[in-house]
């Protein structure tokens, strides 16, 4: 088996290996729904993903993505922010997957904001399974994009090994603003302070 290079589809490969049949995800940034699709094939029949987005458009691009495929009774799409997700998701995930930065083939005005971002990553944490994992891939090419990178790796660096292990996946030979993945995997129940 080849192992993928590329950051998303290293992202899925995790992904697909981790969810199983009736497990429970989050896609905090709906975009085009290309994680929302990979998601709700990884869950089965049985399992169910939440995915957010602020854009009407992404919902619609998403919808249509998801029927084509026939799986759009696997998936809640929410027209709101991620750090709005406590008020949809009250039991625990199996997994969540953040693309940071700005729709592709968007509004490039319309991005990911460093507070709003952290707090969904937060939330997310907190409502993952011990062994459940969140990929939260990272733009930091734009201004909005370097700053969501500078808060993101601060927060990951003050979290407990004993509660956390994190994993980074990054070219060694790219520039410092090529994208790169922060895999969470949870050990263990923690309560994170959401300031």
């Amino acid at each position: 088996m080849t192992l993928p290079l590329n950051i998303l589809p290293f992202v899925h490969h995790l992904l697909s290996q981790h969810l199983q049949n009736g497990d429970c995800a989050v896609d905090a940034t709906m975009g085009n729904g290309h994680d929302t699709l990979h998601l709700a094939q990884c869950v089965g029949e049985t399992g169910k993903v939440w995915a957010f987005d602020v854009q009407e458009s992404a919902i619609q691009t998403t919808q249509q993505k998801l029927k084509q495929h026939q799986l759009q009774n696997r998936v809640e799409l929410i027209l709101d922010g991620h750090q709005n997700i406590h008020r949809y998701i009250q039991q625990s995930v199996d997994a969540g997957v953040f693309n940071l930065g700005y729709l592709p083939n968007g509004d490039k005005n319309m991005t990911t904001h460093s507070e709003t971002s952290l707090i969904a990553i937060k939330r997310i944490l907190h409502l993952l399974r011990p062994n459940g994992i969140l990929a939260v891939c990272i733009y930091s090419g734009h201004h909005e994009g370097k700053q969501e990178r500078e808060v993101i790796e601060q927060f990951s660096g003050s979290l407990k090994q004993q509660d956390f292990d994190i994993l980074r996946y990054q070219f060694a030979n790219r520039n410092d603003t090529a994208p790169y993945a922060l895999i969470f995997r949870k050990i263990r129940d923690v309560v994170l302070s959401m300031e």
